[in-house]
């Protein structure tokens, strides 16, 4: 399950773990929010209790997105013209 918000500055878009693998292996939810020039992702951490923080540039996001259909490798978007091994 997820939901969506639109704030002023930004995109707020939370998972919740419904356990569909395994109930007893519930994460927490991670809270994604997408900003003019970043994208942050949060979720608490139990063991430390403390929220843990990632920020990502778009840059550094758009390189994800095209890494979830590859195979193993070393790739380099470029923009304009692709993506290109090695």
């Amino acid at each position: 399950m997820f939901t969506i918000e639109h704030d002023f500055d930004a995109t707020v878009i939370t998972l919740v773990d419904e356990g569909a693998a395994s109930p007893t292996a519930l994460r927490e939810d991670v809270i994604i929010t997408a900003f003019e020039d970043c994208v942050t992702l949060r979720q608490f951490d139990a063991q430390r209790d403390c929220e843990t923080t990632i920020t990502l540039s778009l840059s550094q996001l758009s390189e994800l997105a095209a890494a979830l259909d590859l195979p193993e490798g070393s790739y380099r978007l470029d923009r304009g013209k692709g993506l290109r091994k090695g």
